[in-house]
């Protein structure tokens, strides 16, 4: 990959035609007009992302992006740091919920170590580590420029390889102790937002760890002074490799025009850096569903997307989106299999 990887995408605008086309056809299908409400709105969406009047999405591919942070050093979360490897642990062996919805829809499944802070020693995880953790961003970057590039071209990389396995959509989650915190802080620097708005308990902070966790983030902006207008370098200072990873599997994605079914906050998070990045990203995001962090609803809102469901979740890994995945299944067979009132010889009105 060259140095700068957005010479060497390409991301495509919608398919009008063939959004117009499905529009069309979805008109003649064997119900009333508009009976399936937003169903018929997103299966004209997937036709516009694919430019196939008639899309596919299935199998979907998951892939959960592992990494480490100093800033959990600050007691910013609930759980202690060695969670990360455990739980990475635990996915290669099939048992954490991201396996479990995997298994439900048939997805391929990756998980990549981008930055845990030890290495991993389990099957089936791919080895992709920049460093061993990011810096504690309430002290120091949270990683150089060149690895936050490096990171964003991992994800496009892993993007790449899921889709040439046969993924026709991608969901991508993450696993991290104390990665809300520097997804609050990317969401802050690109969206000037308030830290008291957007800071949530993450795994289950205590009053008293919630307002640490805001304290840090307030703090780690006023040292760094992110540029909004330099993504890369906001990812650099408060981020992390797995959410530069993940934003960088969306445009990977959205280059091969493979639609993105988006999990909850720190994908959300991601999101928002991958079409900061490279705009004509956004046309190909679909929001899953609404996560209970609070900043969730900010980044849904800047990306004016509005979610499928809302289960009250704030697990992560790519379990919200997965679940959410039936749907846009439904959407895409809907479009494929139903029949027209002229093929089903049934009188329309």
């Amino acid at each position: 990959m060259a140095k700068d990887f957005r010479q060497q995408l390409k991301i495509e605008p919608r398919d009008e035609a063939a959004a117009e086309q499905a529009r069309q056809h979805i008109d003649q299908l064997t119900k009333p007009l508009g009976s399936l409400g937003r169903l018929e709105a997103l299966a004209v969406e997937l036709a516009a992302i694919t430019g196939q009047a008639f899309p596919e999405v299935a199998p979907p591919g998951v892939i959960v992006f592992a990494a480490d942070h100093g800033v959990a050093a600050e007691g910013v979360s609930a759980y202690p740091q060695e969670v990360t490897v455990q739980m990475v642990a635990n996915m290669a062996n099939g048992g954490a919920g991201i396996n479990v919805f995997s298994r439900q829809i048939g997805a391929i499944q990756q998980i990549v170590d981008v930055g845990v802070a030890r290495e991993v020693d389990a099957p089936g995880v791919k080895n992709r580590r920049i460093r061993a953790g990011s810096g504690n961003l309430l002290r120091e970057p949270a990683m150089t420029r060149e690895e936050a590039v490096r990171a964003v071209e991992t994800g496009i990389e892993s993007a790449v390889e899921i889709i040439e396995k046969g993924a026709k959509l991608l969901i991508v989650g993450e696993v991290g102790i104390g990665n809300t915190t520097p997804s609050s802080a990317v969401l802050a620097a690109l969206t000037g937002a308030d830290p008291d708005e957007i800071v949530g308990r993450g795994s289950g902070l205590t009053d008293e760890g919630l307002r640490q966790k805001k304290e840090v983030v307030r703090k780690a902006l006023a040292l760094h002074r992110p540029d909004p207008n330099q993504p890369l370098d906001v990812l650099a200072s408060v981020g992390g490799l797995e959410i530069g990873a993940m934003a960088g599997a969306m445009l990977g994605a959205a280059s091969r025009r493979i639609p993105v079914l988006l999990d909850g906050f720190i994908a959300g998070v991601a999101a928002l850096l991958a079409v900061r990045l490279m705009p004509n990203a956004s046309h190909y995001l679909i929001a899953g569903h609404r996560s209970q962090e609070p900043g969730h609803l900010h980044v849904l809102k800047v990306l004016g997307k509005e979610p499928l469901l809302d289960l009250r979740l704030r697990l992560g890994e790519g379990t919200g989106a997965a679940l959410a995945y039936p749907l846009v299944e439904a959407a895409a067979r809907m479009v494929r299999e139903m029949a027209t009132f002229a093929s089903a010889g049934v009188s329309n009105k």
